[in-house]
């Protein structure tokens, strides 16, 4: 399957302080909802592409969450992604035969501010947190206008949507040998990100990039403490550079990458902007 980011999720213990985060680094947000597990909400930063980044937290601060429960009440800040299925029981059917584990589908719903009910279908795939290291599908229900629309001015922003989704991962050569079996991708371009402190393997034309730890240092102790899962978030523009304050300059492979200044709740920049991808 052709693999389109759906939306990437953020997890911490304080939403309003996620979204005062976002805000502040000049993302408009708006509150999503309350999910229908009772224990979770979120707030939303759509994209033109109609992908979108999900803040997420538990209404109490105590409650034990039935998603990213260590992420969310750890404050780990990237937790998970999801890619779009056009029939999300055909997708799921495949991948099982690839001998990949599957659970799903099955549908879930949250009821947004003005009372709309928004509806989809999820299958999560490979165990595990949902989205951790295998992206899980999802496929609406409900019009997905209902779901997201992009936020405030990025409706007419030069950003496009959610380019990359940067795994961290204990063992680079594996996560390739997974990803191979699971969506068929193979032989991909092995660099260096000083910024991440680790070696990479990416994929160019897809939204996939892994990250193998060099050694000590934040992305192993982020391993260590919330297993394999996203570490950072590349979104895609085109035209001028967004303006944005506060920018620094990285990079991920040879792609140039200019880090915002979100870092709520990890501490550390996870969410850059990238060019088109050569």
């Amino acid at each position: 399957m052709d693999l389109h980011v759906d939306h990437v999720t953020v997890a911490g213990r304080d939403l309003d302080a996620l979204v005062d985060a976002f805000e502040a680094a000049g993302f408009p947000v708006e509150y999503g909802g309350r999910h229908s597990n009772g224990v979770t909400h979120m707030a939303i930063v759509g994209f033109r592409d109609g992908s979108y980044l999900e803040l997420i937290s538990t209404l109490e601060p105590d409650a034990d969450s039935p998603w990213w429960d260590g992420p969310i009440h750890g404050d780990g800040g990237p937790c998970a992604w999801a890619v779009r299925a056009d029939d999300i029981t055909a997708t799921s059917a495949d991948l099982r035969d690839r001998g990949i584990r599957v659970d799903g589908p099955t549908g879930y719903e949250r009821t947004r501010e003005d009372d709309t009910l928004v509806e989809w279908d999820l299958t999560y795939l490979g165990g595990g947190d949902p989205g951790a290291t295998l992206p899980f599908l999802i496929e609406d229900r409900t019009p997905r206008e209902r779901r997201v629309r992009p936020t405030g001015d990025l409706a007419s922003s030069p950003i496009l949507g959610v380019d990359t989704v940067v795994l961290g991962v204990a063992d680079l050569n594996a996560a390739i040998d997974r990803f191979e079996v699971a969506f068929g991708l193979a032989d991909p371009k092995r660099g260096e990100s000083p910024g991440l402190d680790a070696a990479v393997a990416t994929y160019p034309g897809t939204p996939v990039a892994l990250a193998e730890p060099r050694g000590e240092g934040w992305l192993a102790d982020r391993l260590d403490a919330f297993g394999p899962r996203p570490a950072a978030f590349l979104l895609g523009y085109e035209g001028e550079e967004p303006a944005f304050p506060d920018l620094e300059t990285g990079s991920l492979g040879d792609r140039p990458v200019a880090w915002s200044s979100v870092t709520s709740p990890v501490d550390r920049r996870y969410l850059g902007f990238v060019g088109p991808d050569s």
